[in-house]
């Protein structure tokens, strides 16, 4: 069977999690190539297998090279130790599971393989050509691209949404949680890949410090008995993969930053993970 066929298969049998992008309606069900609404709009699933919910043209920075780049990344292992610490906050039973701005989709794969893929998982993003790379994974996952602030999944349908890395919108989230839900979010810390940061920046610049505080207070606004679990750690860098680490990261955007040579990168063995997981539940 196609790869389209099966995702087709998916998104029917899951398709209590969906509702319609341009009215909101429940969905009916796949018909032919298309996710059809009760009130009859339709979306085509493109050839790759997955679905494309934006009704307008949003652009992102991210390009298919990045996106290559965290890959090669994240098989080495980069996020995997932040997954295992996810996995330990879930229940065992199957769960369905949203990851916000999945990139190319590894770690939801990943967490898909800790957790024996025994949940219905979706991973979304505004970029085409991230969740065009997801769409080469297996698992029990499903792949498409929508906005952060219109999204296009049911009232009270997931029961973990899971973000890397990725801006929120607490509202929608609540809104697609079910009652007891949980929101699993990973923030940096200061000390974030601060090897790579010190390369790139002088120590007086802005972009070579990091202060979360904003992000953290913002959180518990929204959730009052939110959970804060630090973790960090060493992460040492595959031979090669240096200029990858590079690429994924979009610390090398800033104005200031410098132009890492062939010794830069080679002086670069092992970076810190020094991250933060909120949790905050629905009630």
């Amino acid at each position: 069977m196609k790869k389209v066929a099966i995702k087709r298969q998916w998104v029917n049998a899951h398709r209590q999690l969906f509702r319609c992008s341009v009215c909101q309606a429940p969905i009916k069900g796949v018909f032919e190539n298309s996710l059809v609404c009760e009130q009859g709009h339709a979306i085509d699933f493109n050839k790759h297998g997955y679905l494309y919910f934006l009704n307008n043209g949003n652009g992102t920075d991210y390009d298919r090279t990045m996106f290559e780049s965290r890959r090669r990344m994240l098989n080495a292992g980069l996020f995997l130790p932040m997954l295992e610490q996810i996995n330990a906050e879930l229940p065992d039973e199957s769960q369905t599971i949203l990851d916000v701005g999945t990139g190319e989709g590894t770690p939801l794969a990943q967490l898909g393989d800790l957790r024996g893929q025994q949940d219905a998982a979706i991973g979304f993003d505004i970029s085409k050509a991230g969740i065009q790379l997801a769409t080469q994974l297996s698992g029990n996952l499903f792949f498409c691209v929508a906005d952060l602030r219109r999204l296009p999944f049911a009232d009270e349908s997931f029961d973990q949404v899971m973000e890397l890395f990725s801006p929120s919108d607490y509202r929608e989230f609540n809104r697609i949680l079910k009652p007891g839900g949980q929101l699993l979010k990973i923030i940096p810390n200061a000390n974030y890949l601060i090897e790579l940061r010190h390369l790139l920046y002088e120590l007086n610049d802005q972009h070579a410090a990091y202060d979360n505080t904003p992000v953290v207070e913002r959180f518990k606004q929204h959730y009052k008995d939110a959970r804060i679990i630090p973790i960090q750690y060493q992460f040492e860098i595959p031979a090669g993969l240096q200029g990858d680490l590079v690429e994924m990261s979009p610390l090398h955007w800033g104005r200031n930053a410098k132009k890492l040579n062939e010794s830069d990168l080679s002086s670069l063995k092992q970076v810190t993970v020094d991250v933060s997981l909120l949790i905050g539940k629905k009630v």
